[in-house]
């Protein structure tokens, strides 16, 4: 069994501004009406939710990339939303830092929308 699960979640561009500021190390604290963190199990999903969600909101979306802890994650489900291509996990807001002390490595950026279309950056 590996140490880590590698996870996806799609972002914003003001999301990703608080993952740089943070040196590509953690998710910002969710905002008092987003209870959950949602990272995702595929890549596809991610880029899914990025390209239909995220551009059409705030005009690009990107895709990130990281390891956590198998550990730590194995307190969590994988949840369904809307099928097997669309499997995620819900960790509550409260259990935010724990999750980022949880990741290991950086997070990385793998893939951008943008309006106009995709781009690596």
């Amino acid at each position: 069994m590996s140490d880590t699960v590698t996870l996806w979640r799609p972002v914003g561009p003001e999301e990703l501004k608080l993952i740089r500021k943070s040196g590509m190390r953690a998710f910002p604290e969710r905002l008092p009406e987003q209870p959950i963190f949602y990272p995702v199990t595929t890549e596809d999903y991610a880029a899914k939710i990025a390209r239909d969600w995220n551009v059409p909101a705030s005009g690009s979306g990107f895709v990130t990339r990281f390891e956590v802890r198998s550990d730590f994650l194995n307190r969590y489900h994988v949840q369904s939303a809307g099928g097997r291509a669309h499997q995620e996990y819900w960790i509550p807001a409260d259990d935010l830092a724990a999750f980022n002390e949880a990741i290991v490595g950086p997070i990385e950026v793998v893939a951008e929308f943008l309006a106009e279309g995709p781009a690596n950056p």
